[in-house]
């Protein structure tokens, strides 16, 4: 099939990348033209594993283009994806300009009946309003020629529906290619019939269950994928919230979160404590659930609860090194491992990491960082907010590997839970350090680590 992709971040290049690897002539258009010759030199914007192998034999293969010519992109595409991003204002409501835009050119150079695809995680009744915006749109056309009659209220050559995107940073091709689930938001009846056997024509290579497609109607495709974030997220605030209860009442977490995941209603999953959940998802799509509850004059208080319980949760693991060390952290030197809000990411969007080296840097600490992928984006995010602090810069430093950050540290704060920091050898790392003190934000290591002689501190243990 041919499909157009409007959009070159995350969601757009990895739908864009997995539709072609299953046989598709995709074209993935992007407006930004720096981004465009990155993607054309086989150079992949963000960090997620497999993909940059993916795009580069699809690329080669002729299946995957890139593109700025919207007309072209409109032109080729039976199936239009619009994954264009819709970042949040302060009050947590979206702006979604971008998908406006992005309908208005449809509407303007569509040629013949086209599927709209609303990917972009938007709050709910934006399909409705797309449809709205491209309807209107090909009505004003000076005639439509190009597709045999005249613009009326009562036609337009497409039909839209809402597939909301549950890809997970770190694994996401793998969600792409064997989804639990894949959430079609069509029109009801005969009249979204044309669309729903579109998109299952063209996921038809992933060979899912029919009972793996989920039809419903767009309003509720939108609100599904807020509502399976926002429970991501309470279930990440709850452990959190239990794990400093366990910790007071001198209760390992662990215990208790194996306790609680074997139930099979439950399960383990995101029952991990830590110093909270950040990233482009969870805490923009708990403010937007939260900013449309409002405005419906309702009141989302678990929500809410769950938001300011992730606020606090980095401040944890502060207060234990304040405890260690006072609050006056000068002439001290930390040694952070990982900064991006999750393992198999380059992402540093809201990742607590920059809370806790906020903190340090603060109190006057030295603080020297290891991550192995996000490290241009700390670079770039770290020193925000800290202009006022004297010689930041200066004391904020990187270094290229984990143990080489660990040389002459007072203490390792970790941050983020990479495989490559379990694996490293603890008699290395105890001779590195000044002090053999660890503060584990993620519980990456076991407490059997103080048997080698570390004084351990985590979370929930």
């Amino acid at each position: 099939m041919k499909v157009s992709v409007f959009g070159a971040g995350y969601v757009g290049l990895v739908t864009a990348g997995c539709l072609a690897d299953i046989g598709n002539e995709v074209i993935c258009l992007d407006i930004d033209n720096r981004k465009l010759k990155m993607l054309q030199a086989g150079i992949i914007p963000f960090f997620e594993p497999g993909l940059p192998e993916l795009v580069a034999r699809n690329f080669v293969s002729g299946r995957l283009r890139f593109s700025g010519d919207v007309e072209a992109a409109v032109h080729h595409g039976e199936i239009i994806f619009i994954a264009t991003g819709t970042p949040a204002g302060l009050d947590g409501s979206a702006d979604l300009e971008s998908l406006f835009t992005v309908a208005r050119d449809i509407a303007h150079y569509m040629q013949r009946f086209t599927v709209v695809v609303q990917k972009s995680t938007a709050p709910v009744g934006t399909t409705a309003r797309l449809r709205a915006v491209i309807e209107e749109t090909f009505r004003a056309r000076p005639k439509a020629h190009d597709v045999g009659t005249e613009p009326s209220a009562a036609f337009a050559p497409f039909d839209i529906v809402a597939n909301p995107e549950f890809l997970k940073q770190g694994d996401a091709i793998g969600d792409f290619m064997r989804p639990d689930r894949i959430v079609i938001g069509s029109e009801p009846g005969e009249k979204g019939k044309a669309a729903r056997d579109t998109m299952f024509r063209l996921y038809a290579p992933l060979k899912l269950r029919r009972d793996q497609f989920l039809n419903m109607n767009p309003a509720a495709a939108e609100l599904t994928k807020y509502g399976a974030n926002a429970m991501l997220a309470t279930r990440i605030s709850f452990v959190n919230e239990l794990a400093n209860l366990a910790e007071s009442l001198g209760v390992d977490i662990d215990d208790v979160r194996r306790g609680i995941g074997s139930d099979a209603r439950i399960g383990m999953h995101y029952l991990q404590p830590g110093i909270g959940y950040g990233g482009s998802c969870l805490p923009k799509d708990v403010r937007a659930l939260i900013h449309a509850s409002s405005a419906q004059g309702l009141h989302m208080h678990l929500l809410k609860a769950v938001q300011k319980v992730n606020e606090q949760q980095p401040d944890v693991l502060v207060e234990k090194i304040v405890r260690q060390f006072g609050e006056d952290l000068r002439g001290l030197t930390f040694c952070v491992w990982g900064l991006a809000f999750k393992a198999g990411t380059d992402d540093m969007r809201e990742t607590p990491s920059r809370v806790v080296i906020k903190s340090l840097l603060v109190r006057g600490a030295e603080v020297v960082v290891h991550d192995p992928s996000a490290m241009d984006q700390a670079r770039l995010t770290l020193l925000a907010g800290l202009s006022l602090e004297p010689d930041a810069d200066i004391r904020l430093r990187y270094a290229d590997t984990p143990i080489h950050a660990a040389i002459g540290a007072d203490a390792l704060v970790v941050l983020t839970d990479w495989d490559a920091y379990r694996i490293l050898d603890l008699a290395e790392l105890k001779s590195a350090l000044r002090k053999p003190l660890v503060f584990d934000g993620r519980n990456l290591f076991d407490p059997s680590i103080s048997s080698a002689g570390f004084v351990y501190h985590a979370i929930g243990r």
